[in-house]
């Protein structure tokens, strides 16, 4: 799909990479708070999710850097009424070491990009509050407002957290 000089190749998420992808959603399950599940999907439930974005129309894309997927991202309804149906929700996930190298932005960015081309209008992001988070800093650079704080909102690792709601135009 594209490239970048630091060697990121981004391209539509396969049966084959799901695997690689389920095992980057673990680690952010069981040791961050970037998801609020407590315990992973198994790789059924996983896969279902996949497909159930791609068959939306959505873009489910990943990163990879020779040859070895480093990341994800995906565009997601934001609510299921119909109301909302102009409007998604972004989700980026990438693998420990590969962070800091701009997997996430070039991910983001394709995302934006993506579900622009899908006819979509706003775009939001539901980030974990936590200081000097790298998810705030990416969503700022690349366009998005803070809009709001959902406070205590989730449980997880013994503490109650709060979410940030970001947000931006797709047009």
């Amino acid at each position: 799909m594209t490239g970048s000089p630091s060697g990121i190749r981004l391209r539509d998420a396969g049966a084959a990479d799901l695997q690689a992808m389920h095992a980057i959603y673990a680690h952010h399950v069981l040791r961050s708070t970037s998801s609020f599940e407590v315990t992973p999907p198994d790789g059924q439930e996983f896969a279902r999710r996949v497909q159930a974005v791609q068959d939306a129309g959505l873009p489910w894309l990943v990163a990879e850097i020779d040859g070895s997927v480093q990341g994800y991202a995906y565009a997601s309804s934001y609510r299921p009424r119909p109301a909302y149906r102009f409007t998604v929700e972004d989700s980026v996930y990438v693998h420990p070491s590969a962070q800091g190298q701009g997997v996430g932005r070039a991910l983001l960015t394709a995302v934006i990009d993506a579900a622009g081309k899908a006819g979509k209008r706003q775009m939001v992001a539901v980030i974990t509050k936590s200081p000097d988070s790298g998810s705030v800093i990416l969503h700022e650079k690349l366009g998005f407002q803070y809009v709001g704080t959902l406070s205590a909102v989730g449980f997880k690792f013994g503490r109650w957290l709060d979410t940030l709601l970001m947000q931006r135009s797709l047009r």
